[in-house]
């Protein structure tokens, strides 16, 4: 699988000499945009697995239920409320929208202007000049071209202008269905010895479950999201210039990020601490966020590479390779192998059922559906009854006819009288019969000396022999019943 990104094959010369970007997440961006609802069970099951989400949380994080938000209920309008609502019912084509690609690649010119500026003190936390700032708006709204190194506008402005942006937005760059969710990646903490709960916060698990949830946020939200992480990672390595630490940061952008809107302090009394927490952990490990933990990785590519049905095209057939033909026979008798020992298994189980079933029928109480029972197991040779363990011999062959006319057959063509066994179930009285029928060969000679009256004589003395037994038979039978 690690053929697909060893090389590449490019005809262009101008892009030869560029490198080459690897992109370890490459099939779960590819499942992500594929199949959406396989990729959303997959990595919700896995966040389940880390927090407790209640039914109702679940299914607002799922998208199925409209998130219940703090103050949402809520009667009293403050002034505060009132002035972000009239706010946001100004939209723009950037400003005050709903996030689009075309709002980043706006946004974006902000935040690489930032990048350069980043030893201003008080970034972020220092207001910058409102008609500066007003300019700088109607540009980025119209889509004119604006050059921002021009040192017409000072990083105080373009940095409260993106502070703007994000507070405009229809909804917290985080989305209000996930609010819950982050609410309970916060109260992570690790055990102790005895199992009980401690207040240290369980960084790996943190990590982990942000990692999956921001793999279900639109791809706008996450494309911004790791724009701006990154900015404020950076702003926050330079605070011995700029005294803006990962905290600082964290009080001016929980707001626009996390909080859900038209809510104020009071809404979020409770929980404030808490999103501002996790707003600063997101900043301090903003570079392991974005990627996809190694068990998602490892799903995605065996859903691509690990089925029949995609091996054999696009850019699967570069997985192919001269050694791949000699593993085929190995592949085909391991496969062999497995459906021997899987119709053996499945016999095996077969006979198990049926014996279970015999001594089923055998314990039942005596009944005409009983004695139904058993003569349908008799019709089939193949069911095993509890007697059946031992290796059953087969079948005998039909043996050749015994009787007195099929000898003189034999006498008449010349074949050796060969003498009769004597089966366990032989009656006396046909012993002494067929002894009789051996003495009157032996008497009758040759087949050349044998004339037609002897064989008269001796059919009437084998038929008179079959009487005398028959009504021997017959005796015995009145007398035993």
């Amino acid at each position: 699988s690690d053929a697909i990104c060893n090389f590449v094959i490019c005809n262009d010369s101008s892009l030869r000499s560029q490198p080459i970007i690897f992109n370890p997440d490459f099939f779960v961006e590819k499942l992500r945009h594929e199949k959406p609802e396989v990729f959303t069970e997959l990595v919700v099951s896995n966040i389940t697995r880390l927090i407790d989400l209640p039914g109702a949380e679940l299914a607002q994080l799922m998208g199925e239920e409209d998130p219940k938000l703090p103050g949402a209920n809520s009667t009293a309008s403050g002034f505060f409320r009132s002035l972000m609502s009239l706010k946001r019912k100004e939209k723009g084509v950037v400003f005050g929208s709903p996030l689009t690609e075309e709002g980043i690649a706006q946004v974006s010119q902000l935040i690489e202007y930032l990048h350069k500026n980043l030893r201003a003190e008080g970034l972020f936390r220092v207001p910058g000049n409102s008609i500066r700032q007003q300019i700088l708006k109607d540009a980025l709204n119209s889509g004119t071209d604006i050059d921002l190194d021009s040192g017409e506008f000072h990083s105080n402005d373009v940095a409260t202008l993106l502070k703007m942006f994000l507070g405009e937005l229809p909804e917290p760059l985080l989305t209000h269905k996930h609010f819950h969710a982050h609410l309970k990646i916060a109260d992570l903490t690790l055990f102790d010895e005895k199992g009980n709960k401690t207040s240290t916060p369980d960084k790996e698990r943190q990590i982990e479950a942000l990692q999956l949830l921001f793999l279900i946020l639109p791809a706008p939200n996450r494309s911004l999201l790791k724009l701006l992480l990154d900015l404020l990672y950076q702003t926050a390595k330079k605070q011995d210039k700029n005294k803006m630490s990962a905290h600082n940061l964290a009080l001016m952008f929980a707001p626009h990020i996390l909080w859900p809107r038209n809510v104020t302090a009071n809404d979020l009394q409770e929980n404030i601490t808490k999103l501002n927490n996790g707003v600063s952990f997101m900043i301090k490990h903003s570079q392991k966020l974005f990627k996809a933990p190694v068990y998602i990785r490892e799903c995605a590519r065996l859903h691509y590479l690990g089925s029949r049905a995609h091996t054999s095209k696009d850019d699967l057939d570069l997985l192919t390779y001269p050694g791949s033909k000699e593993l085929q026979p190995l592949k085909t008798q391991k496969r062999s192998r497995l459906d021997t020992c899987h119709q053996e298994e499945t016999q095996q189980r077969t006979e198990e059922a049926l014996k279970e079933l015999f001594r089923h029928v055998h314990n039942m109480p005596d009944s005409a559906k009983k004695k139904k029972l058993i003569r349908q197991f008799n019709k089939h040779p193949t069911a095993l009854t509890p007697g059946s363990d031992r290796p059953t011999s087969p079948a005998p062959r039909r043996t050749r006819s015994r009787s007195f006319s099929g000898l003189i057959k034999r006498k008449v063509l010349g074949t050796p009288v060969i003498q009769e066994r004597k089966s366990r179930d032989a009656t006396p009285e046909s012993e002494r019969v067929s002894k009789e029928n051996v003495q009157l060969l032996q008497k009758c000679g040759s087949p050349a000396h044998m004339s037609q009256t002897k064989l008269k004589s001796l059919e009437g003395r084998k038929a008179e022999s079959c009487r005398h037994v028959r009504a021997r038979l017959r005796s015995k039978d009145s007398s035993s019943l």
